[in-house]
C-alpha cells in the first residue's frame, strides 16, 4: 500500500524497511510532524502512518479523506492524538500497536527511579571532573518501600513485577480491576489509598478525558510528603504547573518524566542551538531533583522491530480485507 510515514527518523526507516523487505508497501518517509501545515504532503496516499505527536484532528481527517485517505496506522499504543469520532464517521479504521515491548517502558521507569534515588547521573559527571566527594549523593534503600502503580495494563504489570523483585510493597490502582490479576497476587487499592501510601508513584495508564491531569493539585496534596513521582505514559496525565508547585513546597521530593504535556514542539529533535520558549519545561529543568528524558522509554531495538512488524502487518491486513484485531474501538 502507498503510505505516507510522518515523524520518520532514521531509526524508523531502518526498522520499517527491514519489516518491509518483501516490498508489500510503498513507504514515503516524511521527517516532519503531521500538522495542518504539513498534511498536504499526504494528499493521494491511501495509507497514513503516524506517531505520538502527529495531530489528526477533525479538520485534518476531513481534508485527507477528501484526498484519498483510507486507513491510519499508528506506530504506538496510544491514540489520544486522533479524533476517533471523525475517523469513525469517515469509515477510516485506526490501527495501533497495542503491545510492542512493555519491558522497555517498565525498565526505563525503573531507570528513572534508580537514577533519581542514587544520583548516578550527578556522580558520573563529578568523577569525570576529578570530584570523588560523596556529599549530597545520599539515597535510600528501595527494599521495603511502598510503590504505587496507576494502571494495570501490560507495562504496569511488568513494572510491578520488577519492583516486587526489589522487595517493595506494591499497590495498584486501575479503573477496571482485574479478578485474574488479583488472583495472581496484585493488590488493588482505590486511588486515594495509593496516593496517600506510596513512597514512589509510577503512572502507566492511557490518556483519556477521564485521566487528563489525573495528577493535579488536589491529587498532590493527598500524596505522602517527599514522594517520588514517575511518568513514562503520557505527559497530560500530569498538571505541570501543579507539579512545579509540589516541587517548590517539597511535597514532591523527586520527579522523573519521559513525557511532557507540551512535548510535541520539543521532543524528537535537536534544539541545542535554539532558545527554548517553553517556560514550564525550563522551570522544571532548574530543579536538582528532576530528571527529564525525551520520550525514549520505548526506544529499544526489540520495541522498534515489533512496532514496525505490527504496523506493516496492520496495513497488510487492511489491504487484503482481513480482520483488523488492532483496530481502535
Amino acid at each position: 500500500m502507498k503510505t505516507a510515514v510522518f515523524s520518520a527518523h532514521p531509526y524508523d526507516r531502518t526498522s520499517l524497511d527491514a519489516a518491509n523487505a518483501a516490498g508489500l508497501h510503498e513507504l514515503h518517509y516524511i521527517e516532519a510532524t503531521l500538522t495542518a501545515e504539513t498534511r498536504r504532503v499526504a494528499y493521494g496516499y491511501p495509507g497514513l502512518c503516524v506517531f505520538v505527536n502527529d495531530k489528526l484532528d477533525r479538520e485534518t481527517l476531513m481534508d485527507l479523506a477528501a484526498h484519498g485517505l483510507r486507513v491510519i496506522a499508528l506506530r504506538c499504543a496510544g491514540f489520544n492524538n486522533v479524533d476517533l469520532t471523525t475517523a469513525r464517521e469517515l469509515g477510516i479504521p485506526v490501527l495501533r500497536v497495542p503491545a510492542y515491548s512493555p519491558h522497555a517502558v517498565a525498565e526505563h521507569a525503573v531507570a528513572l527511579i534508580l537514577t533519581l534515588n542514587r544520583k548516578t547521573h550527578k556522580a558520573y559527571n563529578r568523577v569525570r571532573e576529578g570530584n570523588f566527594s560523596l556529599e549530597r549523593l545520599e539515597g535510600f534503600d528501595l527494599y521495603g518501600k511502598t510503590v504505587g502503580v496507576i494502571g494495570a495494563g501490560r507495562i504496569g504489570q511488568v513494572f510491578r513485577q520488577i519492583m516486587l523483585g526489589f522487595g517493595c510493597q506494591v499497590l495498584v490502582y486501575d479503573r477496571y480491576p482485574s479478578a485474574e490479576l488479583a488472583g495472581a497476587g496484585v493488590v488493588f487499592s482505590d486511588l486515594n489509598t495509593v496516593l496517600a501510601a506510596s513512597d514512589i508513584l509510577s503512572l502507566h495508564c492511557p490518556l483519556t478525558p477521564e485521566t487528563r491531569h489525573l495528577i493535579d493539585a488536589s491529587a498532590i496534596t493527598r500524596m505522602k510528603d517527599g514522594v517520588m513521582l514517575i511518568n513514562t505514559s503520557r505527559g497530560a496525565l500530569v498538571d505541570t504547573q501543579a507539579v512545579i508547585e509540589g516541587l517548590k513546597n517539597g511535597k514532591i521530593a523527586y520527579l522523573g518524566i519521559d513525557v511532557y504535556e507540551q512535548e510535541e514542539s520539543l521532543f524528537f529533535r535537536d534544539l541545542s542551538e535554539t532558545v527554548i520558549q517553553d517556560d514550564e519545561l525550563l522551570r522544571l529543568m532548574t530543579f536538582p531533583n528532576v530528571l527529564v528524558t525525551a520520550h525514549q522509554a520505548f526506544f529499544t531495538h526489540n520495541a522498534l522491530n515489533q512496532i514496525a512488524q505490527t504496523t506493516l502487518g496492520n496495513l497488510t491486513a487492511f489491504e487484503q480485507g482481513a480482520p483488523l484485531p488492532h483496530a481502535v474501538g
